[in-house]
């Protein structure tokens, strides 16, 4: 998945035909002889053309441009201090690796809302294209070529969408229409500059709405479409046919980077309220009750561990400690199904629905703790910055699975089965074992000792990892694991769900078969 570039396309001309008229007579004309094709209307809803249309929107379609520093650290001359040392500095050796700067560019589209020069774009058009980058100046060029320096009013990461202002009057500009109203199938025409091309009109269809990507948050719903997304046209306007922006184009979806149909665009009922909040001076607040989510939906093994419904709620990985649903008595492995009595599900997330409460009310959750129905009220606080969530969640993840660490030597019964079921020895975490494989010396749970190569969990986990819950309970011994791995199978469970810790990284809930 690729954010950074939005949406043009094609050129469709749907429900237009063509007959050929070939006139009596034995000489042979042109196929493209003048009066020789005769063009039939169109169905009703297909354009002829979009020339009229464009003619009046295109000039308020606007390109955006960056200017960037760049401050990048150069590697350390290794030959510093020897004779060959300025030989190799003369060829970009680093010298000292002092940090050097270069200059970085941005290009996009945007496009006008006012008579006065507000511009709407895309956030990461106008921010830093590299680490270490700063944006030191943002150029707006309109359609008759006359260049603006702007002002950034707002803008706001999570939404991808910033409001800029240049110092202008009498200026052609377009109004946000009615997304809501828009269905699979109607046609869009998309205006912006791929490539730095310049104006480009390109159209197609829309191919889906309220699409949601996987990023999560409040704004995963996009306005889905066929039409060709290149870079460059990120931030510039989708139209319906009556001439409204109905979205702005912001994101692909490509394996290679380029353009394969299906691309994304913010919707209007989403950008509309955020850049009004802009004009105004305001920020943007979104709900925040810090949980971290496990990553992908309820799958199959999750469910037969819980005996819960396939692709109903989400599992909560981690609870913030002293955050706003720890106080509320959310703990991980609890799986949320319902946020203010809205379902959790793979097109209505928890992210997405948390996001839109409003800080200081109260979401209520309706949890699953072991099969049992529990609710938490909790108390939503402002969503923190993404730097600072990125704080938070620390360590380094190192994964799971995939590992050559299963190797002959820790993957026999190389001690009693405690945990047998399900083909692991474990015993208890000391704070001498603790150091030894690297997790926090706070850490309850048990290490395992070894990993049976025939079991499900060989491949899953290995001899390191530690084991911090059996089903959402707590586990200190192999007694514990062994216990409530029973009580799993007596219940008629077929796998069972273990909480994780490998080394520094995040714990996370893998599913493990019990064996029969």
């Amino acid at each position: 998945m690729r954010y950074a570039y939005a949406i043009t396309g094609a050129l469709l001309l749907g429900g237009a035909t063509a007959t050929i008229a070939l006139q009596p007579g034995h000489a042979q004309l042109a196929q493209n002889e003048a009066g020789a094709i005769q063009v039939a209307a169109p169905r009703a809803g297909a354009p002829m053309s979009f020339a009229d249309m464009v003619a009046k929107l295109q000039p308020a379609v606007v390109n955006i441009s960056t200017k960037q520093t760049i401050v990048q650290k150069q590697q350390a001359n290794p030959f510093q201090g020897t004779p060959f040392g300025d030989l190799f500095g003369q060829f970009g050796g680093g010298g000292n690796g002092a940090p050097v700067k270069r200059e970085g560019a941005s290009l996009g589209s945007g496009f006008l809302i006012s008579a006065d020069g507000y511009v709407v774009t895309n956030n990461h058009v106008i921010s830093p294209g590299a680490q270490g980058a700063t944006v030191d100046s943002i150029t707006v060029t309109l359609n008759n070529n006359k260049e603006y320096d702007a002002k950034v009013i707002g803008k706001d990461q999570d939404s991808d969408l910033a409001l800029l202002k240049i110092n202008a009057s009498d200026l052609p500009f377009v109004k946000f229409g009615d997304s809501a109203q828009a269905r699979v199938g109607d046609w869009v025409v998309a205006i912006g500059e791929p490539f730095g091309l310049g104006g480009t009109v390109t159209a197609g269809i829309i191919s889906s709405i309220n699409r949601v990507t996987g990023q999560g948050g409040a704004y995963d719903r996009f306005i889905q479409t066929d039409a060709s997304i290149n870079q460059g046209n990120s931030g510039g306007p989708m139209f319906d046919m009556n001439g409204n922006v109905i979205g702005i184009n912001s994101q692909i979806f490509s394996q290679s980077g380029g353009n394969i149909g299906i691309g994304f665009a913010i919707p209007a009922s989403t950008a509309k309220p955020i850049i009004q909040t802009f004009m105004k001076g305001g920020t943007i607040e979104r709900g925040y009750i810090g949980v971290q989510l496990q990553p992908g939906t309820i799958d199959d093994g999750i469910a037969a561990a819980y005996g819960i419904p396939k692709n109903q709620g989400e599992l909560i990985a981690d609870v913030t400690a002293g955050g706003p649903s720890a106080k509320a008595g959310v703990k991980p492995g609890d799986v949320v199904i319902k946020v203010n009595g809205l379902a959790v599900t793979p097109q209505q997330t928890l992210s997405y629905l948390v996001s839109n409460v409003s800080p200081g009310s109260t979401a209520r959750l309706d949890i699953l703790r072991n099969g049992k129905p529990v609710v938490a009220n909790v108390t939503v606080v402002p969503r923190p910055t993404n730097d600072k969530l990125q704080e938070q969640l620390g360590g380094d993840d190192q994964g799971f699975g995939g590992d050559d660490d299963n190797s002959d030597d820790n993957s026999s019964a190389a001690s009693p089965a405690a945990g047998g079921l399900l083909g692991m020895a474990v015993q208890p975490l000391t704070p001498g074992i603790a150091r030894a494989v690297g997790v926090e010396a706070n850490t309850q749970g048990v290490v395992i000792a070894s990993v049976d190569n025939g079991s499900d969990a060989f491949g899953k986990l290995k001899r390191g990892d530690v084991i911090l819950s059996v089903n959402a309970n707590p586990v200190k011994t192999a007694a514990d694991v062994d216990r409530l791995v029973q009580a799993a199978k007596t219940a008629g469970r077929p796998q069972v769900l273990l909480q994780v810790k490998r080394g520094r990284g995040n714990a996370t809930f893998l599913p493990v078969k019990i064996k029969s």
